[in-house]
């Protein structure tokens, strides 16, 4: 995260002068003590994080290819003359643990295109999907196999 402050200390500031690295290094620096005390982050969770880069660049493919498919298939449903939509409401329970991945899986659901997450609790998802073809999936979906992998579960 000291890292990720720097650099967004440099760019902001348009140049690379040792006044601005010496200077950004002691904002970047203050900026993550202040993290840490008051926020919450610590160094274990910059590690846990680095540990996890892969699966979450992974994660953020996977959904940018979910979001292009699903942009196809509601065009598809929506100028199709010979089918009609079915909205449907689906409930669901997901094997994700943590609060944090949960969201991610209902944001990530609602970020795709003819599905909206309208609850989560505790462990249990309902999503407003525009066809019942697109409910097909949700429960044991790539998304959440990811995020299990994420967490560091075993996604079978």
């Amino acid at each position: 995260m000291f890292i990720l402050f720097f650099v967004i200390w440099v760019i902001f500031n348009g140049q690379i002068t040792t006044e601005v690295v010496l200077f950004g290094l002691v904002v970047a620096a203050a900026v993550y003590a202040f993290s840490c005390k008051y926020m919450g982050w610590s160094p274990k969770k910059d590690l846990w994080l680095l540990k996890k880069s892969g699966l979450i660049v992974q994660y953020l493919f996977l959904l940018l290819s979910e979001i292009i498919k699903a942009n196809v298939a509601t065009i598809r449903t929506m100028v199709s003359y010979e089918k009609e939509p079915h909205p449907v409401l689906v409930r669901f329970r997901t094997r994700l643990q943590g609060k944090l991945v949960r969201v991610l899986l209902a944001n990530s659901i609602t970020l795709t295109p003819g599905t909206i997450t309208v609850s989560l609790k505790d462990d249990e998802l309902t999503v407003h999907c525009l066809d019942e073809s697109m409910s097909e999936g949700l429960e044991n979906s790539s998304f959440e196999r990811l995020l299990l992998k994420i967490e560091g579960r075993d996604p079978k």
